[in-house]
């Protein structure tokens, strides 16, 4: 809903700031029934067999993009695609695009969560960390709130960037973000850190979850001593930095066995243990830790 409403409501102020039609959108579904948003909420949607003319689609979709397999659709896509037709994808959208076939050769983005199971699945395809890419006719975009600032970008591309500036304004959305802004909040906002040495370390820890690096190399990256690093660690965590390393493998772990459908060896070899049955007693270790997300962004014990 968040992506479906950061899409839609731009459209909507352009009409009514401008005081025009310039836009108008439908919800289609493969089959026309209503349709439930992941947080439960029940949308009325038109067959895409009786679709109205469209000059541009976009494939909004949601979790369990696993199961998401719908020859119809891919057909359906194929056909605009073939006409000349712009389509673009907001979050795990992109998974439909590229099982289509539509993104061989085109750069594309999605939600940062999913980056490594799009690149497993399509190696071939060029896919990026940023906000929205727009690689000729095709649109993908991390989806949330990233797809305000597209659809921004859509509207100043279509008539003005004026009229998308009194849009922004009208959302409270005091900046309208570049394409290539990252998707994920920095490093010293998520841990409440200012040190540069400290967010290189981190940044090094949450891109090596699989093969691990060894603190010392961590350290190294940072331009720091192994002890330099271990006294700052203690100083702003509370903790090693071994510890810490873990907990950003234990949470991920956690986030995927939620919200995947991979087996938990498979989760266990992404996060750097050597089996499920390392995973789990990595869980349910006493001295187990947790990165806790309170109003100080700090490390505590679980």
């Amino acid at each position: 809903m968040m992506a479906l409403a950061s899409a839609s409501e731009p459209l909507r102020a352009a009409n009514r700031l401008s005081g025009q039609p310039l836009y108008e959108w439908h919800v289609l579904s493969s089959g026309g029934a209503p349709i439930s948003s992941s947080s439960g909420l029940e949308l009325q949607t038109v067959s895409i067999d009786d679709a109205p003319a469209i000059d541009r689609l976009f494939v909004i979709a949601s979790m369990q993009i696993e199961k998401l397999h719908d020859v119809r659709v891919d057909r359906f896509l194929r056909r605009l695609a073939v006409a000349g037709r712009p389509l673009g994808a907001l979050s795990t959208g992109t998974f439909v695009l590229a099982r289509a076939g539509l993104l061989a050769g085109y750069r594309c983005t999605l939600h940062w969560e999913l980056l490594r199971q799009f690149g497993e699945e399509f190696p071939l395809i060029e896919v990026c960390r940023e906000l929205y890419v727009r690689d000729r006719n095709r649109w993908t975009c991390a989806g949330g709130t990233a797809a305000i600032d597209l659809m921004l970008d859509q509207i100043s591309s279509d008539y003005s960037g004026q009229l998308a500036a009194d849009i922004a304004e009208q959302f409270l959305h005091s900046r309208i973000r570049r394409p290539q802004e990252h998707q994920r909040i920095a490093i010293q906002w998520r841990y409440g850190v200012n040190d540069a040495r400290l967010t290189a370390a981190i940044a090094c820890m949450e891109q090596n979850l699989e093969d691990l690096v060894p603190i010392e190399d961590i350290a190294q990256r940072s331009n720091l001593s192994q002890r330099q690093l271990e006294r700052l660690w203690h100083q702003h965590f509370s903790m090693t930095p071994q510890r810490f390393y873990l907990a950003v493998r234990l949470n991920e772990a956690h986030r995927l066995l939620k919200e995947s459908t991979e087996s938990i060896a498979s989760i266990a070899l992404r996060c750097g243990f050597v089996s499920a049955s390392h995973l789990g007693s990595a869980y349910r270790r006493p001295s187990a830790i947790a990165l806790a997300k309170n109003g100080e962004h700090r490390c505590q014990a679980k």
